[in-house]
């Protein structure tokens, strides 16, 4: 059979045929060609993603070596110290601070130091932004690629601190940097990424007392001892800079801790606050069950908190003493520039030992009748403290016995005296009128003696009071003495353009 007239259908079919294999051709084609596209921009993503972390990490390196922060202020206490000159604290302004308070310089700007293009840099000191304009204006290399990158630091938040154990102040500064990285001539290659430069400072001294030991009666009261608070902000200073004593004390705010057990055996013990520790239960603490409490939970007013873990207080670091020994009432110091060194000091009778502003490094210090440690104002300045006395404790089996006429603080200021003790020996502490001070002996066992008050605050590794005084934990504390983080880059953001 002849189908002469099936010839043109055949034609058809073999041109729809052609046309579609032409669009799957050229779908094949746009999918590679978007594939190579996708893939590209991936690519140039993820390299200008490097370049802009690695604009990052150069502000940051140069915030962290090479940056000079602004000189500290002086302040009279209680007062604190203000900003340095050229810097202002605007409260909240919608037009320059979206709303929250922020540091501005003298013109109202918000502080930032910049290296790119279209963002404004306004910074008090041109020295110090000429030198972050150069260490943040670079190139780094990905794979094949050289990758431009600049960055901006906007300077947060800043204050000076005097950290535990020194004598020096220190501005603690809280940046956020922005850095944005490109590739040159091409439009599409443009990242930014954002990070917060901060370091965290932590109270030294949280507590009225806090004992490091994980075991029982590691806080043991067994006397008829209590806790409080007070504020030597809030307290009447003369001329001179000595205190009036509170008329009365605060019932909250004495709280306690220990990384172990506090047992109460006395018969009126009050912790008027809290006790802090990683233990759980109330009850009798044996080796192979340490509870958290051993005693009667109505001696602690806001009750017990459960420390997720136990608080690390790291050994500090004490210079080694001096060879000259002391037995006789002299005055001593001011010891701010170079710190003092002497061996074993040891007084008795009516002897008093003056100490004037700055650091001393002894072996011991003994304290028997009616002998005293008082500190005094610089003569020149006339302002107290603060104090700081490193004990080392060669060769002592009690490097610390304050139980003489004890201390006299007459500021009632506990960061004006600071002892500290890395050994564990023995440190016995008699409270009078006048005894403030912060003791550290993280590793050390405290003993608490005498009927009178102590205002500041003792952490130790076992710490027991068996006198019928008080420990007075001072509020300002919180405020006035810190441990100083590593500072840390987080709360990494990027985007792309």
């Amino acid at each position: 059979m002849k189908r002469r007239n099936e010839k043109g259908t055949a034609m058809l079919f073999a041109l729809i045929l052609v046309l579609v294999l032409s669009v799957m051709g050229a779908s094949m084609m746009f999918l590679s060609q978007s594939e190579t596209w996708g893939s590209m921009n991936y690519r140039m993503m993820t390299q200008t993603r490097y370049g802009a972390e690695a604009g990052i990490h150069a502000a940051a390196n140069f915030l962290l070596f090479n940056y000079v922060p602004p000189p500290p202020t002086a302040s009279v206490p209680p007062a604190l110290p203000p900003l340095p000159a050229g810097y202002n604290l605007t409260l909240p302004t919608p037009a320059i601070c979206g709303g929250m308070s922020c540091l501005t310089d003298n013109g109202g700007n918000q502080v930032i130091l910049s290296s790119i293009p279209g963002v404004a840099s306004h910074y008090p000191d041109a020295a110090q932004l000429a030198a972050f304009q150069a260490a943040t204006n670079s190139t780094v290399t990905a794979g094949p690629t050289t990758v431009n990158y600049t960055a901006s630091a906007q300077l947060l938040s800043m204050v000076q601190i005097t950290p535990f154990g020194t004598t020096t102040p220190k501005m603690i500064q809280t940046w956020k940097i922005t850095a944005h990285g490109d590739i040159t001539n091409v439009r599409n290659a443009e990242s930014e990424v954002s990070a917060i430069l901060e370091t965290q400072i932590t109270p030294a001294f949280a507590y009225a007392a806090f004992a490091t030991n994980n075991g029982c009666a590691a806080l043991d009261f067994t006397g008829n001892g209590t806790t409080n608070s007070y504020n030597s902000g809030t307290l009447a200073v003369n001329g001179a800079g000595v205190a009036t004593p509170p008329a009365t004390f605060n019932n909250y705010g004495g709280n306690v801790g220990t990384n172990g057990n506090q047992t109460d055996s006395g018969n009126n013990v009050t912790i008027n606050g809290s006790l802090s520790t990683p233990d759980a239960g109330v009850g009798a603490c044996t080796a192979n069950n340490v509870t958290g409490f051993t005693g009667n939970t109505n001696n602690i007013t806001q009750g017990i908190n459960h420390l997720a873990a136990p608080v690390t207080f790291p050994t500090p670091t004490v210079p080694p003493p001096g060879n000259t020994n002391i037995n006789s009432s002299q005055t001593l110091g001011p010891c701010v520039v170079s710190a003092c060194s002497y061996g074993d000091i040891s007084l008795s009778g009516q002897t008093t030992l003056t100490l004037q502003p700055g650091v001393y490094n002894i072996n011991s210090i003994t304290l028997s009748g009616q002998a005293k440690l008082t500190i005094a104002p610089d003569p020149v300045t006339g302002k107290y403290g603060p104090v700081i006395i490193n004990v080392t404790g060669n060769n002592q089996a009690t490097p610390i016995d304050l139980s003489g006429n004890g201390l006299s603080n007459p500021t009632l200021d506990p960061s004006a005296l600071q002892i500290v003790y890395a050994g564990t020996g023995t440190v016995n502490i008699v409270g009078n009128g006048s005894s403030a001070a912060v003791v550290y002996a993280p590793n050390a066992s405290a003993d608490f003696k005498g009927n009178a008050s102590f205002y500041g605050s003792v952490i130790a590794a076992h710490l027991k009071d068996v006198g019928n005084g008080a420990i007075h934990y001072d509020l300002n504390l919180e405020r006035k003495l810190f441990t100083v983080g590593t500072p840390m880059l987080n709360t990494f953001t990027w985007s792309k353009f």
